[in-house]
C-alpha cells in the first residue's frame, strides 16, 4: 500500500467530536468518504445542483492532487450524484473543498448536516510534454484511427 503525506486542516462546520478525524472504512480501500458540512438540511428538488462544503483543507505533497467522487451507494439508491462525475483538486488549492451535488431522481433528497455524500481519492499528477507536428499524419496510424463515440458498439 503507498501513503502520500498530505496535511489536513478542519474547519469549524466539520464536527471533529461526532465524527471522528478524516480515515479510511477499510485498509484496502481507494477513498476515504466526506461528509455534508453544513449548518442546516439542504433539500436539493429533482435536477437540482448546489456546491455543498466539506469542513477542511488539504495540502498534499508535491506531484499529487486529489478528487471528489460520488458514493456509489447514494447514486444507486437516491439518485444523488456530482455534476461534473469527478471534482479534480489540484496540488497547490488551499480554499475548502466543497461537492458539486446534484439531484438525478425524480423526487426531492434531503441532505442532512454529517450525511457522507462523497468520497475523496489521491491521484498522481501527469502532465503532458506537448511536441506540436506539422501535420495530422505525423500523429500516426492506430487500428482505431478516427472511430469515435460508440464506435465498439453496445454489446
Amino acid at each position: 500500500m503507498n501513503k502520500v503525506k498530505t496535511k489536513i486542516f478542519y474547519l469549524p462546520n466539520y464536527d471533529i467530536k461526532a465524527w471522528g478525524p478524516m480515515k479510511y472504512a477499510y485498509t484496502t480501500d481507494s477513498g476515504f468518504d466526506v461528509r455534508a458540512c453544513i449548518d442546516s438540511d439542504i433539500t436539493l428538488a429533482p435536477m437540482e445542483r448546489r456546491v455543498v462544503p466539506l469542513g477542511f483543507k488539504l495540502a498534499p505533497e508535491e506531484g499529487y492532487g486529489y478528487q471528489i467522487r460520488a458514493r456509489s451507494g447514494n447514486a444507486s439508491k437516491l439518485g444523488l450524484s456530482m455534476v461534473n462525475g469527478v471534482g479534480t483538486i489540484d496540488n497547490a488549492y488551499r480554499g475548502e473543498v466543497g461537492a458539486i451535488l446534484i439531484n438525478l431522481s425524480d423526487k426531492s433528497i434531503v441532505i442532512e448536516r454529517g450525511m457522507r455524500i462523497g468520497q475523496c481519492v489521491v491521484e498522481p499528477i501527469y502532465q503532458f510534454d506537448f511536441e506540436e507536428v506539422a501535420s495530422e499524419e505525423e500523429l500516426g496510424e492506430t487500428s482505431r484511427n478516427y472511430s469515435g463515440f460508440g464506435s465498439s458498439g453496445i454489446k
